[in-house]
């Protein structure tokens, strides 16, 4: 008797087990994920797997709303009109310890209708500890509250050009594996890469911090680019490491020079 309440014990606990591991590597089709954000769910998903591409700009459902457009530089401002579709994003989105298989997309330029698609957020966007195996868009998306990509690792491209971040921005321990690209980009509030690893160059040329930024021993493997950029506030590089060149033409940091700053160098 007593060896068999052992055994049911032993297969309760195997089953528990695996029901824990299957959980973990569940994976979610994106499409399910954008339908939700359509129906104004707020979404939450920890240990996934997301399959597909996210694209965070409803690009699809913008093509057939508009007529397609011939691409011109005039388009811009003609009439008063735009190339450019925004998508207002008006639900919460968290994704903790999750990994993005294709392409993650708030920016899409599309050469086939003429027109760009940007994508905007107007609650919190968290992607804590996620990997993204491929392409991380948010080209001049803006973040209108919290906004976090915390011990992530972008392998593929990333970039955050002119994205505009109104509270504060982390990107704490995170690890980029290609060129990331923070031109034009504007933090309203503090801006936190401390800890963060650039593999390859870093650009946050006519970047614009208004209350500061840390880079606390964060690590620059290849070049970093600061020219141009603006930074009122605490200005925290202790411990900050850059192997190759630091490019700081006319960068300042409370109406002071980027030279009267020390920054150890491999």
């Amino acid at each position: 008797m007593n060896q068999m309440k052992t055994k049911i014990r032993f297969v309760g606990l195997l089953v528990l087990f695996f029901g824990i591991v299957s959980y973990g590597q569940q994976k979610i089709e994106a499409s399910k994920i954008l339908q939700d954000i359509k129906s104004g769910k707020s979404i939450a998903y920890e240990n996934a797997t997301i399959v597909g591409t996210f694209d965070l700009t409803f690009r699809e459902d913008a093509i057939k709303k508009n007529p397609k457009k011939k691409k011109s530089w005039f388009n811009w401002n003609q009439n008063g009109t735009s190339n450019v579709i925004e998508k207002n994003i008006k639900t919460k989105l968290s994704f903790v310890n999750c990994t993005f298989e294709d392409d993650v997309l708030a920016y899409i330029p599309d050469e086939n209708s003429g027109y760009t698609y940007i994508a905007n957020f107007e609650e919190d966007v968290i992607f804590k500890n996620c990997t993204f195996e491929q392409k991380a868009l948010f080209k001049y998306s803006k973040f209108s509250q919290h906004s976090e990509f915390s011990e992530s690792k972008f392998n593929g491209d990333s970039s955050f050009k002119y994205g505009k971040f109104e509270r504060k921005a982390l990107f704490d321990s995170s690890i980029f594996y290609e060129i990331a690209t923070f031109k034009y980009a504007y933090f309203n509030n503090h801006a936190n890469f401390s800890e963060a690893v650039f593999k390859d160059t870093a650009i946050f040329k006519y970047a614009k911090f208004s209350e500061g930024v840390s880079f606390k021993n964060s690590k620059f493997e290849d070049n970093l680019d600061l020219k141009f950029a603006m930074i009122d506030g605490d200005f925290n590089i202790n411990g900050m490491r850059v192997a190759f060149n630091i490019e700081n033409k006319y960068t300042q940091i409370n109406g002071q020079s980027f030279s009267k700053f020390l920054v150890h160098k491999n």
